[in-house]
Formats: C-alpha cells, structure tokens, sequence
C-alpha cells in the first residue's frame, strides 16, 4: 500500500510523526529547521513511490522551503502507521540533474 501526500499533511497537521536520527542529522548537515521540512512536506509532490521495499511502502517528496531551497524527503510509516521521516536532503548533482530529474 503505498503512501498519499494528503497521508503526510494530515500526520505533519497532527504532529503525529517521527524523524530518524539520520533524518534529523542530515537536516542539521544542511541546515534545514523542522519547520522549513514541515512546510516542504505541506506544499510538496511524491515524485518517487517504493511501494516494494522490504522495509515497507516509502516514498520520495519534492518540495521547497518557504525561502524555495528545493528538499527532497523520504517517508514511510513507523510500526504505529503513523509517518516517518527517513531522510532530508538538498537534491544536488552528482545525483540530482534537477530536483525532479535523476542524473543517469
């Protein structure tokens, strides 16, 4: 079953989420507040579904701060179904041509 953003807005509403330790250290790598993740989780897009991952259903979120620092945030749910946030990054080349477009 896969993740829908209305899923991730509603949890973010709820403040009925998790974030990893690996999420939240690389958010202070790129000095990103959990409001400027929260916002980019209300206003984003799932650009990416991994609904066969052995962990379970993630997916990938495109959005952008308030201040529009493109962010790219991967969500699952933790094993109360609510949302977990995986990990936070600036999408950047090598691997990102553009924050929608993976460098092949």
């Amino acid at each position: 079953m896969s993740i829908t953003i209305e899923f991730i807005r509603n949890e973010i509403e709820k403040q009925s989420y998790e974030l990893s330790l690996h999420a939240d250290n690389e958010r202070l790598n790129d000095e990103l507040t959990i409001s400027e993740i929260e916002f980019a989780l209300n206003n984003g897009e799932i650009i990416e579904n991994y609904g066969a991952d052995t962990r379970g259903a993630s997916c990938l979120v495109y959005g952008t701060t308030e201040n529009a620092v493109p962010v790219h945030i991967v969500c699952g749910k933790n094993k109360q179904n609510h949302l977990f946030i995986i990990t936070v990054y600036i999408p950047s080349l090598p691997k990102w041509q553009t924050p929608h477009v993976r460098n092949k």
